[in-house]
């Protein structure tokens, strides 16, 4: 390379030699730089043709091509069978490398996905924000958290979900847990379940979460007819409830398209002079809304939108391969859509279609979606304390974080903040937080709580429970090489920061920016000053500083609450005269919660092995304000042991 960055004529000449020598096959091509790093990825039907291109006249290209022609210092290519192969090829080398000259599609992370370990012979249904190659289906992720979680609640009441994590059938519990004996399982583990029914099930819920409740609703009805015309009918009454299910599920998704079509919707927005793009998919079934997607796109700078709608589709379909739909609404053609259509139809296994909308409702959905996404845009700019396009920096780096770098005299822009925080009730359930933002937003995968260990004398010591989850955060980290944050907040005053630092020496991290954050003044201590810093109450680096600090305060005192409702679960059972520990494990493993006991009869408590008469009616009288007796009501269970009520609920077995 030049001084100036130009490549030499003898290094352009030698470019343009072996980019002659290339075969004319399809396949993928690699720029790298001086020092090796990937500049570029992209894939050609003709090799030779299409590198060549690129060492030609610099007239009528763009600065960013420009740009890259004059950084490149070597080829690397590879040949592939098909443009189709070259396709994915491509898209994995971008993933890997992430080179800078290429567009990145990014997830927002903060959204969670539904996890169904279709691996399993008795698949786990459950929520993560983490995306494992592990065969498992991911459905998501789901923009609306809350329409998500009644979503599964409800589902969870149609069908019997096991909720345990034991590996079967390889690892099996002694016997069924709470969940069987409530009617919330059937038991798979103790063989009560066989493996085509449970089966059976879990397809069912597939096609609910991918919006096809129509085949399912059919479905049901014929099973709950040929039920009730054999007389079965407390299997029609299952079906029945799966039914009202499905009724509760249906009434909370918008009714968008009239003709009931099912198909995916793209739209995008970006910002001006080649800020942020983001992408919206809207998933639309049987002519409803039933779930939201938003990815991001880096490294846009000034490309065409067709070439960054064609990035969109092929991020997006080729990291979800499992969830193709059988067509695809687009704002207009973009980049390799034939090739799109093809490639993603052989994966599908049915015919994938993409259409540009010229008129009519489908046309009305491809604006809704572009609505959806510069919604989207304009919400991401007010949480980044909204300030005029020219004061940000030229990476794009938000207000707040160049302004917390300044104030803190950090050198830098403090853009990933971790805070940390210590809740504790007269020192019992002691416990501490992690909470991790980054550009202010949570970034929830990188949360972490922790149960303090108990000091010696009982008494609960703020310093040292500070010093305890610091070090324990920082040995880890450091010990499996994970990333570090630019700047570490506690909430607390000077003694916290003095343990904080204390902590970090010892894990070797010592040169990491750590500030204090005290609630009243809401001053600012730093290890090298003995005056704390005030910033103005509307100072944007101040607002990052009290979220850091509010969050890890929820998230701290929510792990709390959950240690002390248990213990209070645990101990009220457990003062009753003659309810020692293993009677209370026993009381709790056979009704669940607190409630359901207070609401049995001495007839049903003796069922429970080791209670007698006398313990029973001595339990009752204890749970019971007015003192009264059920002793002489009916035995028979079937009027509490199918709810819970208000009480807190204790299952059995792993959960």
């Amino acid at each position: 390379m030049s001084r100036a960055g130009r490549p030499s004529r003898t290094n352009l000449d030698a470019l343009r030699e072996q980019a002659r020598a290339l075969p004319r096959e399809p396949g993928v091509y690699l720029f790298r730089d001086a020092a090796g790093e990937v500049l570029y990825v992209g894939k050609a039907k003709s090799l030779r043709a299409r590198v060549a291109s690129y060492f030609g006249a610099e007239a009528g290209r763009s600065v960013k091509l420009v740009r890259l022609v004059r950084e490149i210092d070597s080829i690397e290519t590879f040949p592939v069978r098909s443009e189709a192969e070259a396709l994915l090829l491509e898209w994995n080398l971008i993933r890997e490398f992430g080179p800078r000259f290429n567009i990145h599609l990014r997830d927002d992370k903060s959204y969670p996905y539904i996890k169904i370990t279709v691996t399993e012979p008795f698949p786990r249904i459950f929520v993560t924000r983490r995306l494992d190659d592990d065969g498992s289906r991911y459905l998501g992720p789901f923009t609306d958290v809350g329409a998500m979680r009644r979503a599964l609640r409800t589902i969870k009441k149609m069908y019997t979900v096991r909720s345990c994590h034991y590996r079967m059938p390889e690892e099996l519990p002694r016997r069924p847990c709470l969940d069987y004996h409530i009617g919330r399982c059937k038991a798979p583990c103790a063989g009560l379940q066989s493996e085509a029914d449970y089966r059976g099930m879990i397809d069912e819920i597939l096609e609910i979460l991918g919006g096809r409740t129509g085949v399912v609703r059919r479905s049901v009805e014929r099973r709950m007819a040929e039920a009730a015309d054999a007389m079965e009918y407390e299997r029609a009454a299952e079906s029945r409830d799966v039914l009202r299910g499905l009724d509760q599920l249906e009434s909370r998704q918008a009714a968008i398209d009239p003709r009931g079509g099912s198909h995916d919707v793209i739209g995008f927005a970006r910002e001006d002079q080649g800020g942020s793009v983001c992408g919206i998919v809207l998933r639309v079934r049987e002519g409803r809304l039933v779930g939201r997607r938003i990815h991001y796109l880096a490294n846009v700078g000034e490309e065409a939108d067709d070439a960054v709608l064609g990035a969109l589709v092929k991020g997006f379909y080729l990291r979800h391969a499992d969830d193709v739909p059988s067509e695809l609404l687009v704002p207009e053609p973009f980049e390799e859509q034939d090739l799109v259509e093809e490639y993603l139809s052989g994966l599908a296994d049915r015919r994938f279609r993409v259409r540009v909308p010229v008129r009519g409702p489908k046309r009305e959905l491809t604006r809704a979606a572009n609505r959806n996404a510069a919604h989207v845009l304009a919400r991401d700019r007010s949480e980044r304390e909204e300030e005029p396009a020219a004061d940000r920096g030229a990476e794009g780096v938000p207000p707040a974080a160049a302004r917390l770098g300044e104030a803190l005299e950090l050198g830098q822009p403090a853009r990933e903040i971790v805070c940390f925080d210590v809740s504790t009730l007269a020192g019992r359930e002691s416990v501490g937080s992690c909470v991790w933002l980054s550009d202010g937003r949570p970034h929830k995968d990188e949360y972490r709580r922790f149960r303090i260990r108990e000091s010696e004398d009982g008494k609960p010591d703020d310093y040292a429970m500070m010093q305890e989850i610091v070090s324990r955060y920082f040995d880890r980290r450091v010990r499996e090489g994970r990333p570090l944050p630019e700047l570490v907040v506690v909430d607390g005053g000077r003694g916290q920061l003095s343990a904080a630092r204390q902590a970090m020496d010892a894990a070797g991290v010592s040169d990491l920016p750590t500030v204090a954050l005290a609630k009243r003044e809401e001053e600012v201590f730093r290890p090298e000053s003995a005056v704390p810093l005030r910033l103005p109450r509307t100072d944007p680096g101040l607002h990052w500083l009290q979220r850091a600090r509010d969050e890890a305060h929820r998230f701290a005192l929510q792990y709390n609450r959950t240690l002390r409702r248990r213990r209070a679960l645990r101990s009220r059972l457990g003062e009753i005269p003659g309810v020692g520990p293993a009677r209370e494990q026993l009381l709790l493993e056979r009704f669940g919660s607190l409630d359901i006991i207070r609401r049995a009869t001495v007839a049903q408590l003796t069922r429970t092995p080791g209670i007698g008469r006398a313990t029973a009616a001595s339990i009752l009288s204890s749970l019971r304000p007015d003192g009264t007796d059920s002793s002489d009501k009916s035995g028979d269970e079937s009027g509490f042991t199918g709810e819970s009520g208000s009480g807190e609920g204790c299952r059995a077995g792993p959960s």
